[in-house]
């Protein structure tokens, strides 16, 4: 019986998510990707080999919620942290007739002596190794595409003066990561332009290069877009 219950959640919210809109732009948190024709595929609203299970989604779903409850810990401390504009909307930013665009998690306007505001506010939640690897290498070695995510969010929200703020939440003990991260503009434009060479390689209908020619390297294999890629598909 239970099985059957999971089963049927798990249906319901496969469903609910395929019928959801395709996004239909760049993600400022997608731009690090390895393979830029991966990016490409994403972008033109390719069918992905396996579409997320309903385990992944929940997944997913359970990670936005944790975000929202660290967000509830830092009001309660004290940091006036705005999530949404005054429409109800998230605060976002969008460029290129909005086909780079990106959500960010919040802003902190002000708060307790000793901090620059405003400052960009980002949250994730890891599980128990890969927090770990963050608390030990720092953002930009553990985990580069959170890193290019920041920066882009930083300079599309025009965030630079202060150092952003990345905290993690370790799902599995409840630790909490800090890290406070300076603007690097370099950084910033290069994934800038890149995300400007997808858009104009996929408007000549040229395909950017694979990050490799053979269809079993692993990154290639476990790619979602693998038959599509290497079986001619687009």
């Amino acid at each position: 019986m239970e099985n059957k219950l999971a089963v049927m959640l798990d249906s319901a919210i496969a469903q609910e998510h395929r019928q959801k809109p395709k996004r239909s732009y760049l993600g400022a948190s997608r731009l690090e990707e390895n393979c830029a024709r991966k990016l490409q595929y994403e972008f033109m609203g390719a069918e992905a080999d396996h579409p997320f299970t309903g385990k992944q989604l929940r997944t997913f779903a359970m990670g936005h919620h944790l975000e929202s409850l660290v967000i509830s810990w830092m009001k309660d401390a004290g940091f006036d942290i705005r999530t949404h504009n005054k429409d109800g909307q998230q605060y976002s930013f969008s460029v290129a007739n909005d086909r780079i665009a990106g959500h960010i998690d919040g802003v902190i306007v002000a708060g307790p002596d000793g901090f620059l505001y405003p400052s960009l506010f980002e949250c994730k939640t890891l599980n128990n190794k890969s927090w770990k690897d963050l608390e030990k290498h720092g953002l930009a070695v553990s985990k580069p595409g959170y890193y290019v995510q920041i920066q882009l969010y930083m300079a599309y929200m025009q965030l630079t003066e202060a150092p952003a703020l990345l905290v993690a939440l370790n799902k599995d003990t409840s630790e909490l990561y800090f890290e406070w991260v300076a603007f690097d503009g370099a950084v910033a434009q290069k994934y800038s332009d890149r995300a400007v060479q997808i858009l104009q390689a996929s408007e000549a209908s040229e395909l950017l290069p694979r990050l490799s020619q053979d269809p079993n390297y692993f990154e290639c294999k476990w790619c979602p877009y693998h038959k599509t890629c290497f079986g001619g598909g687009l």
